[in-house]
């Protein structure tokens, strides 16, 4: 079984069929955590399945599978009164589950774009260009997400297509640009500080990151690239919570 097979098989049973004996099949011995959902370790993740009321469940988006690495991009139905937009990344080794990233963000019922912040293409395509989409968006985020040099922004991002799925953000560099003022007003500058992880597959590239909003958060941007240029954007920003149900931090 492929990584990503085994990622989607673990995680519809512990999330789909709410099974806490799920862990025992598909969660190493030594699981370290880095949400702030659950503590360190297969037990904690046990008890945090165990206690998934009625009605819990999650629907799925998209699947990103790089290496020992998947990210999941998709919805969670209560954990909350509000739907909950998640990206996870899962590290497996060995064939178990043997860590985890996520960030969670309430479902906003209205976008500016107008789109969802899970719709779009979800089919994995150019996979013979993984490495030079990986490259762009590496480049990307290095130069102007974390450097804040916004003057080479065309260098990367398509002038014709921005197909945008952030809620506050509408389509194309002009949207991208109002948020971007409507933010700056309100004290909330978009400030990357440290590239965390670069995930890519095919068209996809999921970038996770640290940095502030207003507040200390997790950013978790993943774009689509077509044609050599990023096309569409979803994304969650996280607040950093002030501590942690276990020592591992949340990157």
């Amino acid at each position: 079984m492929n990584n990503k097979d085994l990622v989607l098989q673990a995680a519809g049973e512990l999330f789909g069929k709410k099974d806490p004996s799920a862990v025992d099949r598909w969660v190493a011995a030594d699981y370290t955590q880095h949400s702030s959902l659950a503590g360190d370790g297969p037990e904690a993740l046990r008890a945090l399945v165990a206690s998934l009321p009625d009605g819990f469940r999650y629907e799925g988006a998209r699947v990103v599978a790089d290496g020992d690495l998947v990210a999941l991009h998709g919805t969670y139905h209560g954990f909350g009164p509000t739907p909950l937009v998640a990206f996870d990344l899962f590290r497996v080794q060995d064939g178990k589950l043997a860590e985890h990233w996520d960030a969670l963000v309430p479902l906003v019922p209205q976008t500016v774009s107008g789109r969802s912040q899970t719709d779009g293409p979800t089919r994995i395509a150019d996979l013979d260009k993984t490495e030079a989409n990986r490259a762009l968006v590496a480049e990307f985020a290095e130069k102007v997400l974390r450097g804040g040099d916004y003057s080479v922004l065309t260098d990367y991002i398509s002038t014709r297509t921005y197909d945008q799925h952030n809620p506050e953000a509408g389509d194309g560099l002009d949207g991208f640009g109002a948020a971007a003022g409507k933010w700056a007003e309100q004290g909330k500058n978009l400030v990357y500080k440290t590239i965390h992880r670069v995930v890519a597959e095919g068209d996809f590239v999921l970038v996770q990151s640290e940095g502030e909003f207003g507040v200390p958060v997790a950013y978790w941007d993943l774009f689509r690239v077509a044609d050599g240029k990023i096309v569409e954007h979803w994304d969650a920003i996280a607040p950093v919570p002030a501590e942690l149900p276990h020592d591992n931090g949340l990157f």
